[in-house]
């Protein structure tokens, strides 16, 4: 199973932590796993590149652990609000997307929400 932690600070949105195996299918031809590492690099690149917001993500090979956070979805480190509310929209949105999945996938797939200060 993969579990994906999201952290938030009040309302927004600004990072995640995803670890383990999906286990849906086989090294290699896992569709879950691959959807999930898709939509991941998918955040990773539009705050970057179309956001021009700092990313700090850390992928652990080994484990696949991945963590990624964004302090431009916070009011303390953003002055811009439309960066701040698109990348914080964008995280937000990609735990919706994982609680749509979680319907057809709950033995694969955990979702969770953590209150936690940068």
């Amino acid at each position: 199973m993969t579990t994906v932690t999201f952290y938030k600070s009040g309302d927004f949105y600004y990072g995640f932590h995803e670890s383990g195996h999906t286990g849906y299918g086989e090294s290699g031809d896992d569709v879950l796993c691959a959807a999930l590492s898709s939509m991941t690099m998918l955040i990773i690149n539009a705050i970057e590149v179309s956001y021009g917001c700092d990313v700090n993500y850390e992928i652990d090979e080994k484990t696949t652990d991945i963590t990624v956070t964004a302090k431009a979805a916070l009011p303390k480190y953003e002055k811009d609000e439309k960066k701040q509310y698109a990348v914080s929209g964008l995280i937000q949105a990609y735990f919706f997307q994982l609680m749509d999945l979680i319907e057809d996938y709950f033995d694969y797939l955990d979702v969770k929400t953590e209150e936690r200060e940068i």
